[in-house]
């Protein structure tokens, strides 16, 4: 009987891999980029741009220019063939496929040149992590631990991939970081120096949000859009908020809306819906409910612990 079934399940199956065009089922050599191998750029990458710190290798007793040169010439040839087998999948090129080669090979060229630019962005975003968290021990701390960071460090190596149109491997990145972290920054996003996330999980970056300098994000924060009921129609719209320069926004905001602008030097506080733009300066906040509290005994020992 399970032989029946198993087999009238595969012919149903196979029938529907052959009648839907997301499925390749001729004789071809076209697939997608490896995931594992992607991953592992990432984390090969990590090495390069915090070294020492993600490896076995000791920075101080190495030659730092041979461990680097040969992590890097690795990375390049991974990364190399995963964006051309991403562009010969996506194009559906079978034969002479020599010009995607030549365009993976320059895209890699530029991604590694920049490289030395991608590390001073995270440093900064060390710098603002040391500066904005009391917890913080020390950088040290921020850069082994923080998923923040994490996830900042994964957005600004898949961004280099994104504005170079890059198919399929720049989501595969930051998806990789969204499920290690619960922190979703789409590669699109553009964001600017000094960039910390506190504690971070749940928060949401959509693809079209621009952010300024020294901005800090808290828990649950939605920067997204207000409505995508027109589906692929909103593909390259502006559909997600601009956060200006020196912004704080506290944990579970919501801002939607590519229209909407949070101007410059402003806070915008726990748990609010923000719709429309907010000028510069200001400070958006919900009111807090009216409410009583009786402490007992343990409460206050607990209160006197804190203290």
């Amino acid at each position: 009987m399970i032989k029946e079934t198993i087999s009238d399940a595969v012919a149903q199956i196979t029938r529907t891999c052959h009648e839907t065009e997301v499925f390749i089922t001729e004789e071809t050599d076209l697939h997608l980029p490896n995931r594992g191998v992607i991953i592992g750029v990432i984390k090969d990458l990590r090495r390069v741009i915090f070294p020492g710190y993600f490896g076995s290798e000791n920075i101080a007793s190495t030659m730092p220019d041979y461990f680097l040169g040969n992590t890097m010439t690795e990375v390049f040839e991974a990364l190399r063939e995963q964006v051309e087998t991403a562009f010969v999948y996506k194009n559906k090129c079978r034969d002479n496929c020599g010009e995607i080669h030549e365009k993976a090979t320059a895209i890699c060229e530029r991604f590694i040149s920049r490289l030395p630019y991608i590390q001073q962005m995270l440093l900064m975003d060390v710098q603002a992590g040391l500066d904005g968290d009391p917890a913080a021990g020390s950088k040290e701390d921020i850069i082994f631990s923080y998923p923040g960071l994490f996830a900042i460090y994964v957005y600004r190596i898949a961004h280099e991939l994104y504005v170079q149109k890059v198919p399929y491997i720049p989501r595969i990145m930051t998806e990789y970081a969204h499920g290690k972290t619960g922190i979703d920054i789409n590669s699109g996003a553009v964001i600017g120096k000094y960039f910390f996330i506190d504690h971070g999980t749940g928060i949401v970056v959509g693809e079209t949000t621009c952010i300024g300098d020294h901005v800090k994000l808290y828990q649950g924060v939605t920067l997204g859009a207000l409505s995508t009921r027109k589906g692929q129609a909103l593909s390259g719209v502006k559909r997600h908020p601009t956060i200006g320069s020196d912004v704080t926004i506290y944990a579970n905001a919501t801002i939607l809306g590519g229209d909407t602008v949070i101007g410059e030097h402003s806070v915008i506080g726990g748990n609010t819906f923000i719709t429309e733009s907010v000028p510069p300066h200001t400070r958006v906040s919900l009111k807090a409910p009216e409410h009583s509290f009786v402490a007992d005994e343990h409460q206050d020992s607990l209160w006197d612990e804190c203290k």
